[in-house]
């Protein structure tokens, strides 16, 4: 049985990936922050591990990687796959800085002190069994293309496919690889999340009032129209078990239009789209 730990997992991708990935016979350890969600994993499969992993506490990460060494048995782990994270709008030019940092200590600092963590279990400790173990970083169209009003979020998602080339090059010494996945819009609560936590609308009385509301619209009817969280688990099995899996995979609804193009065209001609759509006019 192969084991695999899925940061993340109290809700949308995480938890779609852990039901998948027991339903296919993986041991899987879910991290969560707060024992009742674990006990929701639990009532929809028995078969999945719930494992406190709050990835901004050095403790808690050490106490998991104890726990899930002894389950491995002398084992080698599977997969590690990077998936917490969380996302605020606001322009860069008066997102409050502590904010803006909040997101690198999760999305960027929590991700690589989890790899940190785990990668002797993945194969740099040459005493345990098994074939080299692969990470599964959970980037964004984001971590590509940045759009206005997400600057924290994308930043970090930039940093975080970066970083994945280079573990990936680093790593291969010890047999472990290291793979982007980088979805567009999923329906998952993190807008609905960011939505809450921005509910008192502190850039009401900026220069974007108006753009900032009109994209926090696009971004909640991504979250109900977007990609059902099982597509991305269903990727997340094939970055994990593909004989020779990409380096990076882009599972974006309507890809075309939403990634391709975007990825393609001149960054100027790609502005204008942003300020049309958002209802921001050039000063001349």
């Amino acid at each position: 049985m192969k084991t695999v730990v899925i940061t993340g997992a109290s809700t949308g991708i995480g938890r779609s990936a852990a039901e998948h990935l027991a339903a296919k016979g993986w041991q899987v350890f879910a991290g969560i922050r707060k024992p009742e969600d674990g006990e929701a994993l639990l009532a929809a499969d028995e078969r999945i591990k719930p494992i406190l992993l709050d990835l901004t506490t050095p403790e808690q990460v050490d106490a998991a990687v104890d726990t899930i060494r002894a389950a491995l048995s002398g084992q080698k782990l599977a997969g590690l796959v990077n998936n917490a994270g969380i996302a605020n709008m606001g322009p860069l030019a008066v997102q409050p800085l502590d904010q803006f940092k909040s997101h690198f200590d999760v999305n960027v600092f929590g991700l690589l002190r989890a790899s940190q963590a785990f990668v002797p279990l993945l194969g740099m400790d040459e005493s345990l069994n098994g074939p080299g173990g692969r990470i599964i970083n959970i980037t964004s169209v984001g971590g590509r293309l940045a759009s206005p009003f997400l600057g924290a979020y994308t930043a970090t998602k930039h940093a975080v496919e970066s970083m994945t080339d280079s573990l990936r090059r680093e790593l291969v010494i010890f047999g472990i690889d290291a793979i982007a996945i980088g979805p567009g819009a999923v329906k998952t609560p993190i807008w609905d999340k960011a939505e809450a936590d921005n509910s008192s609308n502190p850039y009401s009385n900026s220069p974007w009032a108006a753009p900032i509301e009109k994209f926090s619209e696009t971004m909640l009817e991504g979250g109900r129209t977007g990609l059902d969280p099982s597509i991305i688990a269903e990727t997340i099995e094939t970055a994990l078990t593909a004989a020779k899996p990409k380096a990076r995979y882009a599972p974006v609804p309507d890809k075309l239009t939403n990634f391709t193009l975007p990825m393609l065209l001149p960054k100027r001609v790609v502005d204008g789209f942003f300020w049309k759509r958002f209802g921001m006019t050039p000063k001349s």
